[in-house]
């Protein structure tokens, strides 16, 4: 091979990895797929992402391995993700969807004759080679933070969570080993992991029960937490919101941790910080449980996504991110990085497609549903596994 097929190559590459909308698409492509990462902030998730994407293009353009310091972010990763409660599968499976993006895009160029198959072919089995080693690297450190962490007591409390979280008989026996008294029920709070602060404050409200599960802090609590508590010990950004549901019986608690999720899912989503109970944001936590419903309202409109064609992506974060800042144009223009006269030309092309009015009340609702369940659906087709 020459080497100016070879730069040929790497420029491909580069040029994939550089595309605006790659990193969007994949962050947005993980959380779609990977339930145990979907719990994540969305930047923690890009950075970590953007560090592999541009650590493998270094190493396809130098035609080789992985060096000890990319190895030693791989290791922090996995120990990173170890700490957050997020099982080394789903650490796997969010790299897997990255991986996908890139050659798939690569894939588009051979077709369109930019370049030759059996070259790419060559960077995929070199890029392949490169992966192997990094993946063993993370399980490695992965598995190793993860034993430590859940050592000695952390271990038998986490166990017991776990069983209380289940719900049902396991639940109710759960809390008597727990000590939780549960005579006017329990509640759950779930925050992001990383709060420390509020981690330690939430095992002084004693009694309390918390860990990592799956990706975020879950605490089951005795009584109803502070709000003000709650409020001292988050800061703006990712760790900003907790959410809460409840009191419940044990018995119940699998679906009211389902609630403490959507409940924190939704007050991101709206940029709420503190304490928010479920009830608060029912309509947001109710859209983001019904895939039934959110079905119904794809099918319903797909002659409209149809005619919106390539821009059907950025027309739905224009509406959604419009709403989402209380219809402040130039806030959400600020957000998008794009001029306020294209949020209100994108509205507007919204309107006129689907015929939902965002400016009424419940078509504000249904706007905001949709566009959610078209970004959604469009990163799981981004990042679904296709034929060869």
């Amino acid at each position: 091979m020459r080497d100016d097929d070879w730069t040929d190559v790497v420029d491909l590459i580069e040029r994939v990895v550089g595309e605006d909308d790659l990193l969007p698409s994949v962050v947005a492509g993980v959380r779609a797929i990977v339930r145990e990462v979907a719990v994540l902030p969305p930047a923690d998730i890009a950075g970590h992402t953007r560090a592999l994407l541009f650590a493998a293009t270094r190493a396809l353009a130098a035609r080789r391995g992985p060096t000890e310091a990319e190895l030693s972010f791989v290791e922090e990763l996995g120990v990173t993700r170890a700490r957050q409660g997020v099982p080394v599968e789903a650490v796997l499976a969010a790299i897997h969807v990255a991986e996908r993006a890139i050659w798939s895009r690569a894939r588009e160029s051979v077709a369109a004759g930019e370049i030759d198959a059996a070259l790419l072919l060559d960077a995929r089995e070199l890029y392949g080679d490169w992966a192997e080693a990094v993946r063993t690297r993370l399980i490695r450190a992965h598995r190793a933070a993860d034993t430590e962490q859940h050592a000695g007591r952390g271990d038998r409390d986490l166990t017991i969570l776990r069983r209380l979280l289940e719900g049902g008989t396991a639940a109710t026996l759960a809390a008597a080993e727990a000590g939780l008294p549960v005579g006017e029920g329990l509640w759950i709070l779930v925050a992001r992991p990383g709060n420390t602060a509020l981690e330690q404050a939430l095992r002084h409200h004693v009694p309390t029960l918390a860990g990592h599960v799956d990706g975020v802090l879950v605490a089951a609590l005795a009584r109803r937490p502070s709000a003000r508590v709650v409020a001292t010990h988050t800061t703006a950004g990712s760790a900003g919101v907790a959410g809460l549901a409840g009191p419940a019986e044990p018995e119940e608690l699998a679906a009211t941790r389902r609630l403490a999720i959507a409940a924190l899912t939704a007050g991101e989503a709206i940029g709420r910080t503190g304490l928010v109970h479920v009830a608060d944001i029912a309509v947001l936590a109710a859209t983001a449980d019904r895939g039934d419903l959110a079905g119904v309202l794809l099918e319903r409109h797909r002659p409209a996504r149809a005619a919106l064609g390539v821009n059907a992506e950025p027309v739905a974060h224009a509406v959604r991110t419009w709403l989402e800042t209380g219809r402040e144009t130039a806030t959400a223009a600020e957000r998008l990085f794009v001029h306020p006269n294209t949020v209100r030309n994108r509205v507007q092309r919204f309107t006129e497609v689907t015929g939902i009015d965002p400016n009424d009340t419940f078509g504000a609702i249904n706007a905001w549903w949709l566009c959610t369940s078209w970004l959604a659906d469009m990163a799981a087709d981004s990042g679904a596994p296709q034929e060869n």
